[in-house]
């Protein structure tokens, strides 16, 4: 007899896609950069992303399912491009990351506890993941502001008429450092909401 789907298990499927997905481009991004912050950064935050992934593939395998891959044009160009040898800058750009720094990529969740039948084991989860990710994007954000300002400040101070900007690299690499990270989030929640019906994998 086929076992009941749990209403929520293509919510756990989509995270467990972006997540392990998250894990792979930004640790490519980190393989081929040369800001030593930002690979640090990057690494930090896949290593995160990594868990979240397979943390959720193991509940979904615990509830009696798997998890099912989603074919995304989408990510094999992010992958692509993480792994390339554009600079941090455009990366950053490309991976449509800027865009979203003033919004809030995890609205998303504001209702996932509404439904009561999510069981404790799966709630633990979630609330986790929730709680690190709110937490990534404060840190971000943050970060990102404080970049911002720097670049401004560096701006500001530069003669007039030297005929030269202010220095890029140490303001704008690390500011893909920061902001990449927030691209996790974002692919996390198109793909959630995305995720298509997981079939089952025991009768």
């Amino acid at each position: 007899m086929a076992q009941e789907r749990p209403s929520y298990l293509g919510l756990l499927n989509g995270i467990a896609v972006a997540e392990c997905r998250a894990h792979a481009y930004l640790t490519a991004w980190a393989d081929t950069t040369t800001d030593d912050q930002l690979r640090a950064t990057l690494r930090t935050v896949a290593a995160r992303e990594g868990e979240h992934g397979m943390s959720f593939a193991k509940r979904i395998d615990e509830l009696g399912f798997e998890m099912q891959e989603v074919d995304d044009r989408a990510f094999k160009e992010q992958l692509a491009v993480a792994g390339s040898d554009l600079s941090d800058l455009d990366k950053a750009e490309r991976l449509g990351v800027r865009a979203q720094l003033e919004g809030d990529p995890l609205r998303f969740f504001d209702d996932v506890f509404k439904d009561h039948s999510i069981d404790i084991g799966t709630g633990e989860l979630l609330g986790r993941y929730i709680a690190e990710e709110h937490d990534t994007i404060r840190r971000l954000r943050a970060c990102y502001q404080a970049l911002v300002a720097r670049c401004e400040a560096a701006a500001a101070a530069a003669p007039a008429n030297s005929g030269t900007a202010a220095p890029a690299n140490s303001g704008t690499a690390a500011l893909e450092a920061k902001v990449d990270a927030l691209c996790c989030a974002v692919e996390e929640l198109r793909q959630i909401v995305c995720a298509p019906a997981m079939a089952t994998s025991a009768s």
